[in-house]
């Protein structure tokens, strides 16, 4: 096994803090993929041990070494970045909760993928859609006596049926991945050439995309594209600044929250957020107060069995979702023969939408890389 000085890097925090869902623990490590490569880690205070499951002949052959140390950010000046945090208790107390924390350099297109499928699923449900992708349209690797596989390219997505795609458990949210493949296959969207853009511009490109709001284009940015101003604000975030940093005001909107955020936190918003976000997930996930559940309106082309899940599913630790589940009312309850009728027609009008969408699934008004 190779060996690689990691100071100031908690492995098993930085792979279980919502930022990456494939790495399976296993034995006193960690099996993965970096890219096309599939590799075993395990940590031993400041080093890492490293073993390597190979590459294809296609890619570019880098020092092993590199390539972890680039993955994991442990070039990232860890100290300093946390000394620029605000000095505020809560922002105190997330930092040392979460000493040894990095944010992870991303492939583009796996991570963009990944969040599209994240939407409203917790961690343990966006590993299985993860795992079931990788399985079924991307290439196995062997580590020993492991397996890992590799996150399908565009290309291969896009190739495929939004019916094969259902069947990795992805509902609603496979129309808009293989939407978003076909994009980026094409090159319509070029992930690539997007990393020289401003912040603001790279935004609206992301959100242009089917499936990328806002949350999970602050996220590609963060984790993909090193833009660690960016700050996602979730469920778990948008609690923890309400109640922490607005205690007596009674109303404060995403806008503010959003203007407060890019300002208070500063120039590594996106590291002081993933703090924020994996202490308040960690260490207060199972003791939140109840809530008075809010009027929440469905995807379109959900069917009643997605809808019910994504009612009920237990939020838990997800980055979009993982609210504590409030009571809610079920989706059958009390619906007369006037609602039935209603959700027949939604159904109607939804199958004769879908007939007069165009072969390519190209949404209107896109852009691209102009």
């Amino acid at each position: 096994m190779i060996e690689i000085p990691a100071p100031s890097f908690d492995l098993a925090m930085s792979l279980d803090s919502g930022q990456v869902f494939h790495w399976q623990k296993t034995g006193k490590g960690f099996a993965g993929t970096i890219g096309d490569f599939a590799v075993y880690i395990e940590q031993n205070g400041n080093v890492l041990k490293v073993r390597d499951g190979g590459a294809p002949a296609r890619s570019p052959r880098r020092p092993l070494p590199e390539i972890v140390a680039r993955y994991f950010a442990l070039d990232h000046p860890l100290a300093e970045i946390c000394a620029s945090f605000p000095g505020d208790a809560v922002m105190n107390t997330s930092r040392k909760f979460c000493r040894g924390l990095r944010i992870i350099r991303q492939p583009k297109w796996e991570c963009l993928a990944t969040f599209i499928c994240s939407s409203m699923k917790q961690v343990a449900h966006i590993r299985q859609i993860s795992l079931a992708l990788r399985r079924r349209f991307g290439e196995r690797r062997q580590i020993g006596d492991r397996f890992a596989y590799i996150f399908p390219m565009a290309r291969e997505i896009a190739r495929a049926s939004e019916n094969a795609l259902r069947e990795c458990a992805l509902g609603y949210r496979a129309r808009n991945l293989l939407m978003t493949a076909r994009l980026v296959s094409s090159g319509k969207a070029n992930l690539e050439a997007w990393s020289a853009l401003p912040d603001a511009d790279l935004r609206e490109k992301l959100c242009a995309l089917p499936g990328v709001g806002a949350k999970i284009a602050n996220c590609v940015m963060l984790f993909a594209y090193e833009r660690l101003r960016a700050f996602p604000i979730d469920v778990w975030i948008e609690r923890t600044l309400k109640q922490q940093y607005f205690p007596r005001k009674k109303k404060v909107t995403t806008l503010q929250l959003r203007e407060f955020s890019e300002t208070y936190f500063g120039e590594h918003g996106g590291y002081a957020q993933q703090y924020l976000f994996h202490h308040a997930r960690t260490a207060y996930g199972g003791r939140q107060q109840r809530e008075i559940p809010r009027l929440r309106i469905a995807p379109l082309g959900m069917t009643r069995e997605e809808i019910r899940e994504w009612l009920h599913g237990s939020p838990g630790t997800g980055r979009d979702s993982s609210t504590p589940k409030a009571p809610a009312r079920p989706v059958t309850a009390g619906l007369s023969k006037f609602g039935a009728r209603n959700e027949k027609r939604r159904d109607a009008r939804m199958a004769s939408w879908s007939q007069e969408q165009p072969e390519t699934l190209e949404p209107k008004g896109f852009r691209g890389s102009e």
